[in-house]
């Protein structure tokens, strides 16, 4: 992931709610298969296992997330240790069909979330974090980024 994207979903955690906080692990998930597969590509071997380690870090945040005290949480398991044994059998092979059939199961949850998370209106999860506003302004093509309310009480709260 580069730089720039890290920055951009840093940017999207600290403004997501719970829901759109899954959106962006399942994008994440995407982003390392990607790169997972195209260091395969490449023939880079540790690029390919970096990719899948990371991959493998979403799914356990994904699997951490899960309230058993519904339902549907069994069925979310169900997939995310499927997609964990695929992870493991595209590492331990070192082929990336398994990667494929991930994207295809990720795919489906992170458009099925996005739906949902055009109906949630719940809060932001954190909520004492900076305010930025970005905008085209003075000048062609330049991208500004302004913070506001700095005060003193950002951050941890006693």
């Amino acid at each position: 992931m580069t730089k720039e994207l890290k920055q951009e979903y840093t940017l999207k955690i600290s403004q997501a709610n719970k829901t759109q906080l899954i959106t962006i692990l399942y994008e994440m998930l995407l982003i390392y298969a990607d790169e997972a597969k195209e260091a395969h590509g490449r023939e880079d071997r540790t690029a390919f296992r970096e990719g899948i380690r990371k991959a493998r870090g979403c799914v356990n945040e994904l699997l951490a997330s899960l309230n058993f005290r519904y339902g549907l949480a069994s069925n979310f398991l169900q997939l995310y240790m499927y997609i964990n044994r695929e992870l493991a059998k595209a590492e331990v092979r070192n082929i990336t069909e398994p990667l494929d059939n991930i994207e295809k199961v990720v795919n489906q949850l992170h458009e099925a979330y996005e739906k949902l998370g055009e109906m949630d209106t719940s809060a932001p999860v954190m909520s004492n974090v900076q305010s930025v506003y970005a905008g085209l302004t003075y000048g062609r093509n330049s991208l500004t980024e302004n913070l506001t309310d700095q005060g003193i009480d950002r951050g941890f709260r006693a």
